[in-house]
């Protein structure tokens, strides 16, 4: 993959953008959504997590995933947790233990089998990430993730990974957004179709 071509003007990074989403295999994208569904089927818990831009995806996906789908279905909700957002339990395991267990440690409160570990990783070599993964498998839990590179570490413990074929983390994590968005609204889409199919007559 070649280096990181030097911005110079607007064209070229929406050039690149175009360049870059058109290499995006939408497959995997598609099997994030089915894991989702599945999930919200079977009542299992969605965890998202990653670090810095990643770490305000992993809130931003989990506002969606738990609000956006809240009144699809006659008020059955998707189960879904940013292990992001709990600032004090955040900085008490960095502090107290290390950064690398700040979500594994989480998790290891919370998951269950057949639950959903979903990570999100512009580089996909973030330790705290990988170990969270770790952690999601020993407990028999899906793992799913959301990388750039050629998928770094975590792609090899993920069910299901979708990756942004970039080392521009800019683009990586726009198209991160744009998947995440996707994936939302497929999940959307799929839930109130079938609550709709569910109450028609006959």
């Amino acid at each position: 993959m070649k280096d990181v071509i030097e911005i110079l003007e607007s064209k070229q990074y929406f050039e690149e953008l175009q360049r870059v989403a058109a290499r995006i295999c939408h497959d995997s994208v598609d099997q994030i959504a089915d894991v989702l569904v599945k999930a919200y089927e079977s009542g299992r818990m969605v965890f998202t997590f990653g670090n810095g831009g990643s770490a305000s995806l992993a809130s931003h996906l989990a506002c969606d995933l738990g609000k956006g789908t809240a009144y699809c279905n006659g008020g059955k909700r998707l189960r879904v947790l940013a292990l992001t957002d709990n600032l004090p339990t955040l900085t008490a395991w960095a502090n107290d233990s290390d950064y690398e267990d700040v979500f594994s440690e989480q998790l290891r409160n919370f998951v269950q089998p057949q639950d959903v570990a979903l990570a999100i990783s512009g580089s996909g070599n973030s330790k705290n990430v990988i170990t969270a993964l770790h952690a999601a498998r020993e407990a028999g839990a899906t793992t799913v993730g959301v990388s750039g590179f050629q998928g770094g570490k975590m792609k090899s413990l993920c069910d299901v990974c979708a990756v942004v074929p970039s080392s521009n983390m800019q683009i990586i994590e726009d198209l991160h957004l744009a998947i995440a968005h996707t994936v939302f609204r497929i999940v959307y889409s799929r839930i109130s179709r079938r609550a709709l199919a569910a109450s028609s007559p006959g």
